[in-house]
């Protein structure tokens, strides 16, 4: 199985450090159901590369290769030069996930010119993976909407199963985090 996995920016959630205790959460609930998905045959976790949800997804996948050592990762971007506008945190930040994932590659060969790579990143995507996960609310849109709308409307017509987790999702993985782990939220 093959899933494609997106959701929130950074900022759309308000994060702008890797010690924010939303990482955590966030890391938490993709592990969780990373591990759920293994069980039913995951082999590739796939995202764009994008700060924020994608590149906690890429991050979590690494680190569970010490137990999963047939998971594969791969970030598919959707144009040339992705990322090449971003502050050289963030640019360091996405060139070491790049060099420690299994595949990397641009569905488009040349950099961003319009729209329209962005609609065939998505179409890429739809057709080459088997699944989609987003961390993802309708009721708090975001920059994930266009993938939310592309995911949903394509499972209509094709056998293509997707998993969201929303806000009261996050706040549940939260809730259970501080349980198991006596966890104080500041």
């Amino acid at each position: 199985m093959r899933l494609w996995v997106s959701g929130y920016r950074n900022y759309e959630l308000g994060i702008f450090s890797n010690n924010d205790p939303k990482v955590t959460v966030i890391k938490y609930l993709l592990k969780k159901h990373f591990e759920s998905k293994f069980n039913e045959g995951l082999e590739w976790i796939i995202s764009s590369g994008q700060l924020g949800i994608e590149q906690l997804a890429i991050e979590v996948a690494l680190e569970m290769k010490a137990d999963y050592p047939e998971l594969k990762t791969s970030i598919m971007y959707p144009f040339n030069e992705f990322g090449n506008r971003w502050n050289e945190t963030n640019q360091a930040k996405l060139h070491e996930l790049e060099e420690k994932v299994d595949f990397c590659a641009s569905v488009s060969n040349s950099p961003y010119e319009s729209v329209q790579q962005l609609k065939n990143f998505q179409k890429f995507m739809l057709t080459h993976t088997d699944q989609a996960t987003l961390i993802y609310d309708p009721e708090y849109p975001g920059k994930s909407k266009f993938d939310f709308v592309a995911i949903k409307n394509y499972s209509y017509n094709h056998r293509y199963k997707f998993n969201l987790f929303n806000m009261d999702d996050l706040q549940s993985a939260a809730n259970e985090f501080q349980e198991k782990n006596n966890w104080q939220n500041d």
